[in-house]
């Protein structure tokens, strides 16, 4: 690795406050401390991206655990380096007028008219239902084809009776439109991962030592940011302003993930970044049972803790970040 290093960073999407921790190690010089430039590169979604880092046309990408089994059913070998976030983001949301009553728990659901925004979530939610004991008992929509925006109007003028996006949806819209939110994360009755740092093969083969040094710096990053939100967020939205206008909720969605999808019990005991082989396996069983896979899985080969680094500043990512999370 060279002063100049250059990483490019595939993003799932556009910067939201999701993303904030690795812009805010950019602004506090963590990448360039070792050695790194990162170019990122916006996204259309976990699937694009993870194919990109698949294929070598991205050196690391941010994509959901789903999405990195779903390329590798295609015949590519992407290879997840660190999980970002422990549980899925997804959640089922609704409007407390819409639905009539408070949203808290999924036997609630029994004979609603649910809407998801995309595939993966579909998938979650017919788990959860399942789960429940009242998938038989919904009415879980198709994924409508012009993405969560219009899925998210659908609650708002009652045409369903709650949808699913991620945590943060239903309050985003609730503050906007002055009405009552409820939202049921998902990732409390699934043992699902979220977000992951994918790479290829090429890639994880020729350049190792990059790897570690971006994922020490991306450790660096999400305790800097969950030890202080609302710099990081300032950091965000200096790179696009049009994020003003909607910080607060930015940050909730930030702190979310830092606090409800990140910072677990197993994070506490394995520090930032870590793999549970059990639960990429769990994950491909229900992947299996869909029909969104393409050809062949092996959960046991789509990731590695090869390059996640010994160092203090990632195994005691918990002790760092402690007095932010208590």
């Amino acid at each position: 690795m060279t002063a100049s290093d250059t990483v490019t960073f595939q993003l799932n999407w556009e910067p939201n406050g999701f993303q904030s921790p690795y812009f805010f190690a950019r602004e506090e010089g963590f990448y360039e401390a070792e050695g790194l430039e990162i170019e990122f590169v916006e996204g259309h979604g976990s699937p694009y991206a993870a194919e990109r880092a698949a294929r070598g046309d991205a050196d690391i990408a941010l994509a959901g655990a789903s999405a990195v089994l779903t390329t590798q059913s295609k015949g590519f070998e992407p290879l997840a380096v660190a999980a970002v976030t422990q549980k899925t983001p997804a959640a089922v949301y609704t409007l407390r007028d819409v639905f009539g009553e408070q949203l808290s728990k999924p036997a609630q659901l029994a004979g609603r008219t649910v809407a998801p925004s995309a595939t993966k979530t579909r998938i979650l939610t017919a788990q959860l239902l399942e789960n429940a004991g009242i998938r038989d008992e919904v009415d879980l929509l198709d994924v409508d084809p012009h993405t969560h925006h219009r899925v998210q109007h659908k609650v708002i003028d009652g045409t369903v009776d709650a949808a699913v996006g991620v945590v943060t949806n239903g309050i985003e819209i609730g503050r906007e439109h002055d009405r009552t939110p409820d939202e049921l994360p998902i990732g409390e009755y699934l043992d699902i991962y979220g977000m992951t740092l994918v790479t290829g093969p090429e890639f994880a083969r020729d350049r190792p030592e990059t790897i570690r040094s971006f994922l020490r710096a991306s450790a660096r990053g999400w305790a800097a940011a969950t030890r202080d939100p609302e710099r990081a967020i300032d950091v965000l939205v200096g790179r696009n302003a049009t994020l003003e206008r909607n910080r607060d909720i930015e940050q909730l969605k930030f702190e979310t993930a830092a606090n409800r999808l990140q910072f677990t019990s197993y994070v506490r005991k394995h520090g930032w970044g870590a793999q549970d082989p059990d639960r990429w396996r769990r994950l491909g069983e229900t992947l299996s049972e869909t029909a969104l896979l393409e050809g062949a899985i092996d959960p046991d080969a789509v990731w590695t803790g090869d390059f996640r680094p010994d160092e203090s500043l990632v195994t005691e990512y918990a002790d760092r970040i402690r007095p932010a999370v208590e």
